[in-house]
């Protein structure tokens, strides 16, 4: 038995592995992860890395990000203000461990899982 098993047997609200898989349900949440993981960067360099995020959307997702501790909004003193987005040791071993692995495995199946998702959509 896992640790958090006793804590997850209903699901709660509360629950570890929902808090986890939380962390992907918002669409540039891990695109603004992974756009960090080389070094932080101001906001605009973020949005042009990412590209087609509006700006509505980006405050929304680092707003998330900062909530849950992934990363961290860095100000300078200096004319003019600078301020600049970088993950915390946190985001970084997401980064590096589970979505590094979900990268891996998209790598290996993500032409068949576009295959069924085309299979499915001609059936509907």
């Amino acid at each position: 038995m896992s640790s958090y098993e006793p804590h997850c047997h209903d699901l709660v609200a509360d629950c570890r592995l929902r808090a986890a898989t939380d962390l992907f349900a918002h669409t540039w949440d891990p695109v603004v992860l992974v756009a960090l993981r080389e070094a932080p960067l101001r906001r605009r360099e973020l949005r042009a890395r990412i590209g087609g995020v509006s700006d509505n959307a980006l405050s929304q997702a680092l707003h998330r990000l900062l909530g849950h501790g992934l990363i961290e909004r860095r100000r300078y003193a200096q004319a003019p203000p600078r301020v600049e987005y970088g993950l915390t040791d946190l985001g970084s071993s997401l980064v590096a461990g589970p979505m590094a692995a979900l990268g891996a495995w998209i790598d290996d199946h993500g032409e068949d899982l576009l295959a069924a998702q085309g299979d499915i959509a001609q059936e509907l």
